[in-house]
């Protein structure tokens, strides 16, 4: 979801789309939008039900929405016959299961030629529609990892195994075998990446869609202007709060990025912030929103299913490393502020607490639906249909006493063809929200079938093993090492994956390592991988949040890329916080948590201002140098040495402030 001005940025709407083409888009959106709220609330369906009639109606979507030869061509006679061809096979991916589900089961695992056929065409519609929404690198990975299924003795591709490390070696898999893994069982293209897709996260994607097309984005950013907009350096400093709010509802960090950036990067160039500062700063906020509880993106729903945790749990342990991460952004941000010798804006040109919530208070009713909901332990699902409702409800609540009682006051008179023209508008709107959540959800889900195949492969080889026993062998069993091979592996995936793929991948392949052979928590190595994965979205050279940030800052990519890379440095420390502090996530006696919260605060602290080399004033390469082993140190499990690095860090910090002090003085 983002919008640019006031105008929605929707995928996929090509200048190019005849007007039947647009209306089908529609069409096929709002009965994709209308199908997960009837599944959602009134009557949910079985496993296959729900999963194909999902997957088949956001793939029609893609090949409506992006042509074959790209948006810049027109269709032409060779683009509509293949994607009629692709639109029919879609047709057949969902309508096969959901047709003749019964008989499947019935003769589960032997397979008809049919079943084969099916499965095959399933497999390459899939594939395309993941090129087309997601993008080329998507399908690359997917395919390598079919032709990694065949290579083997027994496998279709025999020959490809000869070039495979001993390592990688597995028996290989004949077509028959892999399409019953891939296409009619619970681990491939409709398993468990598919079926949060399915469920949870696309009923978020649509209350967010409400959210932006009733204004609540406007509302949020007002807000955080209003908390912040006086301070130095404050229209970075809403961006930071903006982009929190907005970020975990959006799902994408680059949506993110164009939603808030758009209002908040003008500003931060006119009080003082360079243009690569003002996008890196924006990229590193919405970037943060993928950490930011409740949502978290997708994130959360993913995490809850693959560690059978609790929802509400994983989103209460999620709180205070969120916390720590938009902390360490905002200290940037401030330092930058005082460094560069900005003051805030004036009072005039910053809206009032007061006419905000007065405009827009209704917008918190639904998130406090939300919450409640979700502390009453409701099934996500449930909960973001109630949440839509309460939206709606609230919506049409606030247009009915404006209509009745505030316009007459203002001399527009009730009258029935105003009340006909108003109505019209609001049904308008409902389509177009119904419409941008379909919309926006055809990414994630099509990331989520393919990444489906690739964890379909991973089981059905045993490659998750073997992957695991290269990571022992590599880092020579130190913890330390084997985050660092996490880390780059997600930052390579992550220049061709979304985020969310990403982490699928990286979790099926580094999870059991980090569990079984270095003793790291269940949680906390999803919430690791899930973290680094969101590190390609502000690192370069693929640094697409941070690109995102560039083209509205009208900056250089790189230079603003390297600096939402600098922003973003929490997402490297405090994964390795959490793992070698687990009482933070896991829980412990209340004194050990404090203690642990303050140094975690300090250390970030510390390490803005060694990276700027400012906090009250400027600060000196030794002190700076000094303060990097205080820093590690408090990452160290041990108390002793703990204490030590806090204590070097409070000094330095301390004697910065005297020094300041001393200067204003002077």
């Amino acid at each position: 979801m983002s919008e640019t001005g006031n105008s929605p940025v929707v995928p996929g709407s090509q200048a190019n789309h005849a007007r039947p083409v647009l209306w089908l888009i529609t069409l096929v959106a709002v009965g994709l939008s209308l199908f997960q709220l009837y599944s959602a609330g009134i009557q949910p369906l079985g496993l296959f039900y729900q999963r194909s009639i999902h997957l088949m109606l956001i793939m029609m979507l893609a090949f409506l929405m992006f042509p074959v030869f790209g948006p810049r061509r027109a269709r032409g006679l060779a683009g509509w016959l293949l994607d009629a061809i692709f639109l029919a096979g879609a047709l057949v991916t969902g309508g096969y299961l959901v047709l003749y589900l019964d008989e499947i089961i019935n003769r589960a695992g032997f397979w008809s030629q049919t079943d084969i056929v099916v499965g095959c065409i399933a497999t390459l519609t899939v594939l395309e529609a993941a090129r087309r929404a997601v993008g080329l690198g998507m399908t690359v990975i997917g395919v390598i990892a079919i032709l990694y299924a065949f290579a083997g003795p027994r496998g279709d591709l025999p020959w490809l195994g000869e070039w495979l490390p001993g390592i990688l070696e597995h028996r290989g898999y004949s077509l028959d075998r892999l399409v019953g893994q891939l296409y009619l069982g619970q681990e491939g293209i409709f398993g468990l990446p598919m079926g949060v897709a399915a469920t949870y996260i696309f009923i978020f994607v649509l209350f967010g869609a409400f959210l932006e097309i009733t204004g609540a984005g406007k509302f949020f950013i007002d807000l955080a202007y209003a908390a912040t907009g006086r301070q130095r350096g404050g229209p970075a400093k809403a961006a930071v709060i903006a982009s929190a709010g907005m970020g975990s509802i959006s799902g994408s960090a680059i949506a993110n990025v164009v939603t808030t950036g758009a209002f908040t990067i003008p500003l931060m160039k006119r009080l003082g912030y360079r243009p690569h500062q003002a996008g890196g700063i924006e990229a590193a906020a919405s970037t943060g929103g993928q950490i930011m509880p409740p949502l978290m993106g997708a994130g959360a729903f993913l995490i809850a299913e693959y560690t059978r945790m609790p929802y509400l749990e994983v989103v209460k342990v999620s709180i205070l490393p969120a916390v720590m991460y938009f902390g360490t952004v905002y200290l940037f941000v401030h330092i930058i502020a005082l460094k560069q010798g900005m003051q805030g804006m004036a009072r005039s040109e910053l809206p009032q607490m007061r006419d905000v919530m007065a405009y827009g208070w209704h917008f918190l009713l639904p998130l406090a639906v939300l919450v409640v909901l979700l502390v009453m332990n409701l099934s996500p699902m449930r909960v973001g249909y109630f949440a839509i409702l309460t939206m709606l409800g609230v919506a049409v609540l606030r247009f009915l006493v404006w209509f009745f009682f505030v316009a007459p006051g203002e001399g527009q008179p009730v009258t029935g063809e105003r009340l006909a023209t108003a109505t019209r508008n609001g049904l308008v709107r409902l389509v177009e929200g119904l419409e941008l959540g379909a919309r926006n959800a055809v990414a994630v889900s099509m990331a989520c079938a393919v990444a489906g195949i690739i964890v379909g492969v991973v089981g059905l080889t045993g490659l998750g093993l073997k992957f695991s026993s290269m990571m022992l062998a590599f880092s020579g069993g130190n913890l330390l090492l084997a985050l660092v091979m996490v880390l780059l592996a997600s930052l390579v995936l992550g220049m061709g994956l979304p985020v969310t793929a990403s982490y699928i991948v990286l979790i099926v392949l580094v999870g059991p390592a980090l569990t079984a052979e270095f003793g790291v928590p269940l949680l906390i190595a999803h919430l690791v991988v899930f973290w680094y994965s969101q590190d390609s979205n502000v690192t370069p050279p693929i640094a697409l949040a941070g690109f995102a940030g560039a083209a509205i800052a009208g900056a250089k990519p790189m230079e603003t890329g390297f600096q939402a890379w600098k922003f973003a440095k929490g997402l490297y420390l405090i994964p390795l916080f959490m793992v070698y502090n687990p009482e933070i996530i896991m829980g412990g006696p209340w004194p050990l948590l404090i203690w642990t919260a303050l140094t975690g605060f300090l250390a970030l602290g510390a390490f803005a201002a060694a990276l700027e080399g400012y906090l009250f004033t400027r600060m000196g390469w030794p002190l700076r140098v000094l303060l990097l082993p205080a820093i590690v140190a408090v990452f160290y499990p041990s108390l002793m040495v703990e204490a030590a690095g806090a204590a070097v860090m409070l000094v330095v910090l301390l004697g910065n402030w005297l020094a300041s002090r001393r200067a204003a003085m002077a």
